[in-house]
């Protein structure tokens, strides 16, 4: 075969690609993720009577900001290691940020509590289902997630897949504080972030096996 043959052959049939597959693919997972979540967590756990009257206080938006700065920071960081050769870059400060933020103020406020009063303060009174909870809620973004990464072309598997499970579990955790009654920092240092350890873990697990292409 002569090689503008070969040439010609290897170009048959190849299609442009579609530049803006990645925002596509994302889009339709966090939209996947934010319906989902919200929607069992109407159907099964329902939301808080009163909260047209939270949503007036400050320490509520406190408690949406940061499942919020978790998931644009996730999200960032998901969409570049969802790219071959893309470096993570310095997203990781929109995840430690927050996180660090919600740990200080939460020091702050046991500090300022009675002894006898801290260790309710973390517990509030949901500590025992909350985590699960928002593992719970977070399955439909994570397979949504996951779904995404696996037409895209990631590299670092494990990293994109703990990143993609922590992006599945703060978009489950905002939707879960519709019906969450704690409104303490310290629970929230706590429970919400080990709800979203759960499928940040486990996709750091799975990742290498579903990932790969």
């Amino acid at each position: 075969m002569k090689t503008d043959d070969f040439i010609s052959l290897l170009a048959t049939g190849v299609a442009p690609v579609d530049r803006h597959a990645l925002a596509k693919r994302f889009g339709v997972a966090v939209l996947i993720a934010a319906v989902g979540a919200t929607l069992i967590m109407a159907l099964l756990l329902g939301i808080r009577r009163d909260l047209a009257e939270v949503a007036m206080t400050p320490i509520f938006w406190a408690k949406i900001a940061l499942p919020l700065c978790l998931m644009a920071g996730a999200l960032s960081i998901t969409t570049r290691l969802a790219r071959p050769g893309v470096p993570a870059g310095r997203s990781g400060w929109l995840i430690a940020a927050p996180v660090a933020a919600v740990w200080v103020a939460g020091c702050y406020v046991l500090m300022a509590a009675p002894d006898g009063e801290r260790l309710a303060l973390v517990l509030g009174k949901t500590w025992r289902v909350c985590p699960f909870n928002i593992a719970l809620l977070s399955v439909p973004g994570f397979v949504a997630v996951m779904w995404a990464l696996k037409g895209l072309a990631p590299t670092r598997l494990r990293l994109a897949g703990a990143t993609g499970g922590l992006l599945a579990g703060s978009t489950a955790t905002l939707a879960y504080c519709l019906h969450c009654p704690e409104m303490g920092i310290p629970f929230w240092g706590a429970w919400y972030l080990l709800g979203m350890l759960v499928p940040t873990v486990i996709g750091a697990l799975i990742g290498p096996r579903v990932l790969k292409w």
